[in-house]
Formats: C-alpha cells, sequence, structure tokens
C-alpha cells in the first residue's frame, strides 16, 4: 500500500453502494474510514475488512443529518490524511411533496446537499497541498429525469433537486480544479441492489444483515467498476450502464446552446 495517498472515507459505508466500495477499496490497500449511522453494521464491516484484507479500518457513527454529527466528520476529513472520498450517504424522502413531513424534506437536503458540499470542501485543500487525492459523489440518474412523470418513478421533487445538485457541483467544481492532480467524479446510477428503496430515509433499515428491495437493479458491483474505471480515464460524469459518453457530451452541448441563444435575446 501506498501510505501517502492516505485514507479512503467513505459515508453510507453500513450498507449497499458505501459498503461495497469500501470492501472494494480496503482489497486495494486503502486503510478506510467507515461513516454511517448504523454502528453494529459498521461493526461487522470493519471486522470483515481486517480479516479479509489486512487493512486497519476506522469506524465513525454519524448521522449526517444532525449539525453536531456532520461537524466531527468534516473534522475528520480535514484532519489531512484523507486522500480518496466516496461521497455515497443519501436519503430519498420519496412521496407526494405537499403531503411529505417538513422535516423529512430539510433531511434529505441536508444530507443529499449540505454534507456532500461540506465534506467536499474539508477534504479538497488538504489533497491540494498532498498533490493527490480523488472524490467521487453519488448522484443518481434521476438527476436528468426532471421532465419525466412519477409513474412508473418515484415522486421525488426534493431528492431530484438535491441530485441534479451533486451533478452541477461536481461538474462545475471539476472544471475549476483542472490542471491540479485532483480527480473529481459524480457516479449516476440508476436503480441498484440495495436496500435503498426500502426506506425513506426517515429511519434506517433495520438489523444487522443488508436486504435488497424488491425491485432489484443493477448489482452492486457492477456499479463500483463503472466508477473506477471512469476514474482511471478521467471521466467527471459516470452513468453506470451507459455504454456509450455521447449523450454526456450531448448534455454540455446543450447547456451551451442555451448559454448561446440566450445572450442573444432580448427583453
Amino acid at each position: 500500500m501506498d501510505t501517502e495517498r492516505g485514507k479512503a472515507l467513505v459515508t453510507g459505508a453500513s450498507s449497499g453502494i458505501g459498503a461495497a466500495y469500501a470492501e472494494r477499496l480496503a482489497q486495494e490497500g486503502w486503510d478506510t474510514v467507515l461513516v454511517a449511522r448504523r454502528r453494529q453494521r459498521l461493526d461487522d464491516l470493519a471486522g470483515r475488512l481486517r480479516e479479509t484484507t489486512g487493512t486497519h479500518p476506522e469506524i465513525l457513527e454519524a448521522d449526517l443529518s444532525l449539525p453536531e454529527d456532520l461537524a466531527r466528520v468534516v473534522a475528520r476529513v480535514a484532519a489531512g490524511d484523507v486522500g480518496f472520498l466516496l461521497n455515497n450517504a443519501g436519503i430519498n424522502g420519496y412521496g407526494p411533496f405537499a403531503a411529505l413531513d417538513p422535516d423529512l424534506l430539510a433531511k434529505v437536503v441536508n444530507v443529499n446537499v449540505l454534507a456532500v458540499t461540506a465534506l467536499t470542501r474539508a477534504a479538497v485543500p488538504a489533497m491540494l497541498e498532498r498533490g493527490r487525492g480523488a472524490i467521487v459523489n453519488v448522484a443518481s440518474q434521476l438527476a436528468f429525469a426532471g421532465s419525466l412523470p412519477p409513474d412508473p418513478l418515484p415522486q421525488r421533487a426534493v431528492y431530484g433537486g438535491t441530485k441534479g445538485y451533486v451533478v452541477t457541483f461536481t461538474r462545475t467544481l471539476a472544471a475549476e480544479l483542472a490542471g491540479t492532480p485532483l480527480r473529481l467524479q459524480v457516479l449516476c446510477p440508476g436503480l441498484t441492489a440495495t436496500e435503498f428503496h426500502l426506506t425513506r430515509g426517515d429511519l434506517p433499515v433495520a438489523g444487522r444483515e443488508a436486504a435488497v428491495h424488491e425491485d432489484g437493479g443493477m448489482p452492486v458491483g457492477q456499479v463500483i467498476d463503472a466508477s473506477l474505471t471512469g476514474l482511471e480515464a478521467g471521466e467527471v460524469v459516470v452513468v453506470p450502464g451507459l455504454a456509450d459518453s455521447g449523450p454526456v457530451a450531448e448534455l454540455a452541448a446543450a447547456e451551451q446552446g442555451i448559454r448561446t441563444a440566450a445572450r442573444g435575446g432580448r427583453g
């Protein structure tokens, strides 16, 4: 292991993409910092990593929707030894907008937007000083579904908005940091075989054993393969299952077209 690269901090590490990504990084020799709400799940994962990879995982139990918990994780990232940051923690808050509890919607924004922003800000200065580092922010293909109706897709106005933020934030920051040794990526999976849809996020899924929602989806390993392959290739926007990156390029071209056309308008 190259100790100069630091540790890998993974949020949402108690299940799904976060747990599997942490295992993959540990297999590659990274010591990990595992962040999530469910301490028992983190203990189980840390035990597996020690036994199977010989790495030295660190556990940080935290609910990123709580300011005091987020502050603890921000301080840990800012300590300067994090060379890989996976901002994976997220909750969906699915449901009809007018009927959802405002506290739940605030929680969705706090976890999906505020935590991602704060943790990225804590990581970047030390990574720049070290001259290396990678940040992967997990969004969703729903970030590109704003005009689509909520059937068969979920009712997701706030969730979709937060994931749209993660896409724009990461792309814009990557452009700002172009020419530096840092690698930034926004990972946009579609339906994935995890337990994500078993709760709206107000409470975590109970139990120590990971579950999978009935809708199934892409195997988690394929999502991680796409992410790591994209990092090696320097791809900022990674959409697992997208065989041709043309639509991503078309998105950038459409943005430029809108800006160009708007500058030519009057009124």
